[in-house]
């Protein structure tokens, strides 16, 4: 069974960088893209950032878009997302997935990582 195993995710000031990572237990090539959902109290899961595995091709929310990047490593099984100029209303539990070609979500919530912007 895969696992997502997310990571980097921290308590950093208003304007910050954080890189987040996350790890999957099999190949993330197979999968159609890879994305960044993001959780933030008292709301739904919000969809952030994808990355498409044939091409390298991104795209991202409105609310992260020029702050935000995603990449992935193939040869390490891991996506990352770079994330700059951070803001309050970027605080949130930080999950990674994979979608199919029908955009469906493919595996198991992983645990998060946890992002605190605050001064």
């Amino acid at each position: 069974q895969v696992q997502l195993v997310e990571s980097g995710g921290d308590f950093v000031q208003p304007g910050g960088s954080l890189r987040l990572s996350c790890v999957v237990s099999g190949n993330i090539f197979s999968a159609y893209g890879m994305d960044w959902y993001r959780q933030a109290p008292g709301k739904q899961r919000e969809w952030i950032a994808l990355i498409i595995s044939s091409d390298g091709t991104t795209h991202y929310s409105g609310s992260v878009k020029g702050r935000f990047s995603i990449s992935r490593d193939n040869a390490k099984n891991t996506v990352y997302l770079q994330m700059n100029s951070l803001k309050p209303e970027d605080t949130a539990v930080y999950y990674c997935n994979a979608r199919d070609s029908v955009n469906r979500v493919i595996y198991n919530w992983g645990q998060g990582t946890q992002v605190t912007v605050s001064s």
